[in-house]
């Protein structure tokens, strides 16, 4: 079938369901960021390959919702089919579920899959009068080869790497629960599950976790997941049982406290917790997300090793690139990165799909080359590539933007505005209890100075050998839900503002930095951020004149210190590439 055949058949399916509209979130029953095969739904409806987004069809419209990031790839990839776009943010942003209180504002039924309905989900349609029906998902009766589950083996890290054993984590858990009157843990996060028993798996692409669900009780911890995994890995403080015994595991509880997380446990869990004998909800971010935030000494000196090698493998790359010895096209620059990274044997494999936009293709904010797409490098412009990788100590990500040829003027200065706001960030010292969002803006502020902006996140997240993507702090001008969360040492961020005009070209810059104390004073407890990523800056797109001495002693330490570490670490012929890349400015 293609795309306008797909959306016809689930019309008739809804038909027959008495449906009047059925929501496609793209997520899994975990509330995942990137999903396995199985749940890649929204993609397979519409054609749309981003990681973020929201399908509606109705009997009549066939809609779906994308942040900036995906403007532009979105709608050449929706091209000729039914499907029309809507932004979520920016001057023309609207809203799924407005549009659903609009249209159908008499209790209409709207189905949506109960296994990747989340509660706080469920509840905001249900605020907005809307009348939704977690379901089976009918889209099972119209994919006949939709994949199965995968059930990959699990490996197990070793406790000293992770700087706790799982028990000792599963304590933790329990304390903070006994302190706030919970007597059992519903944990259904996937990194998350993989961080509490130190355990990794390859489930889904790029993020080394596997599909289970995890309660932790008094005196039992039972992880819900294919016992097939475990062909190296030998359970040891916790019982494997099927993962689809959950719901009717949640339904023996009875008289107790269970603490969950509502944005990310589903409705069919919902449903098993509703039929147990007097248990009490208390919702709540699960405390194993804070936990691991605040990276330990060990996870921490994983991260840093982890960031040498990636450096070695970055540095090695660019030296190669800039001796113009290969004619490269999107693809097969983003490639070639990825064999240099693979020539270290702690290297895993790349933590997301790598980001390589040249020219016009750079201000695409998470372009993604095809074969149909792939621009020849070649004559002048930037390249904006952002990549990273999971090793066995940690997980990198790292954005340079790459000149060939000559630069514009105009090019040299909007890099210097990008660089200014991320010197910003990293050099800034603030005291305890600051959040990403009041950093924000210094990532902003020279941009802003000449009516210029983004509209991605400044910061995220970064998990340790996890999710390249982790809350709950990050560094963005949206406030999001919830209270903002306050930045405390060991906890690992992005810094990455970025520039983007339409079919001209985009930068991006980003290191990932660790925060760290700076200093403690009669007016308390101040931090700043180490960095982590060792990679020189494109110094021939610096306007030296733009910069303040301060500035200008920022890059040249930056630079020196990435020549020091790596020196002694890259190839013979990618040396010279280093010493001349961290000059003096």
């Amino acid at each position: 079938m293609d795309i306008n055949e797909k959306v016809s058949a689930l019309r008739g399916e809804m038909e027959k369901a008495g449906l009047k509209a059925w929501i496609i979130n793209g997520t899994d029953p975990h509330q995942s960021e990137y999903v396995c095969d199985r749940w890649h739904a929204r993609r397979w409806i519409s054609g749309f390959t981003g990681s973020a987004g929201t399908v509606i069809v109705t009997m009549d419209k066939a809609l779906i919702w994308v942040d900036s990031r995906y403007f532009v790839q979105c709608a050449a990839q929706i091209a000729g089919t039914t499907f029309e776009m809507r932004k979520v943010d920016g001057p023309e942003a609207s809203s799924p579920v407005d549009f659903l209180a609009k249209e159908f504002s008499h209790g209409e039924k709207v189905g949506i899959s109960a296994e990747t309905l989340m509660i706080s989900a469920k509840n905001r349609y249900n605020a907005k009068g809307i009348n939704i029906q977690a379901t089976a998902d009918i889209l099972d009766n119209i994919w006949t080869d939709r994949p199965q589950m995968p059930q990959n083996p699990v490996t197990r890290m070793d406790d000293e790497l992770c700087g706790l054993s799982p028990i000792q984590k599963i304590e933790n858990i329990r304390a903070l629960g006994k302190a706030a009157g919970e007597d059992y843990h519903l944990i259904s996060s996937l990194d998350d599950i993989a961080w509490t028993l130190n355990l990794r798996g390859t489930d889904i692409d790029d993020t080394p976790v596997f599909l289970a669900h995890l309660l932790i009780g008094p005196d039992s911890v039972k992880l819900f997941t294919p016992k097939a995994r475990f062909t190296d890995v030998t359970p040891d403080c916790y019982e494997v049982l099927p993962y689809d015994a959950i719901e009717d595991e949640l339904a023996t509880l009875k008289d107790v406290t269970v603490r969950l997380n509502p944005d990310r446990i589903n409705m069919r869990l919902k449903n098993g917790l509703d039929k147990a004998s007097g248990v009490k909800v208390s919702e709540g971010r699960e405390y194993s997300t804070d936990l691991k935030a605040v990276k330990n000494e060990a996870e921490l000196e994983g991260m840093r090793i982890a960031h040498i090698l990636d450096g070695v493998a970055m540095v090695n790359f660019l030296a190669m690139v800039k001796r113009n010895e290969y004619d490269f096209t999107e693809l097969s620059i983003a490639k070639a990165l990825s064999d240099e990274r693979e020539m270290e044997e702690d290297y895993l494999g790349p933590s997301f799909s790598t980001i390589a936009g040249f020219a016009e293709h750079g201000a695409v904010v998470h372009y993604s080359a095809t074969e149909e797409t792939d621009k020849v490098i070649s004559g002048s412009g930037l390249l904006v590539l952002d990549s990273g990788g999971q090793y066995t100590c940690g997980t990198t990500d790292i954005t340079r933007t790459l000149l060939f040829g000559e630069a514009t003027q105009e090019q040299k200065e909007d890099y210097t505005l990008v660089l200014k706001g991320h010197l910003a960030l990293a050099a800034q010292v603030f005291p305890k209890g600051t959040s990403g969002h009041q950093l924000d803006v210094l990532a902003h502020q020279f941009l802003w100075q000449k009516g210029m902006s983004y509209f991605h996140g400044t910061g995220h997240g970064v998990g340790f050998r996890l999710s390249v993507h982790e809350g709950p702090q990050r560094v963005s001008a949206a406030q999001g839900t919830g209270a903002p969360v306050a930045l405390q040492p060991g906890m690992v961020i992005s810094d990455e503002p970025g520039l983007y005009k339409e079919g001209k070209h985009g930068i991006r810059i980003e290191n990932l930095v660790a925060v760290t104390e700076a200093m403690k004073t009669e007016f308390g407890q101040f931090y700043t951020f180490e960095v982590l990523t060792a990679c020189p800056y494109e110094r021939d797109l610096i306007v030296k004149d733009m910069l303040t001495q301060e500035e200008i002693d920022m890059v040249d330490d930056y630079h020196r210190w990435v020549r020091e570490v790596l020196i002694d670490m890259v190839n013979e012929d990618a040396k010279q590439y280093l010493i001349e890349a961290t000059q003096p400015l």
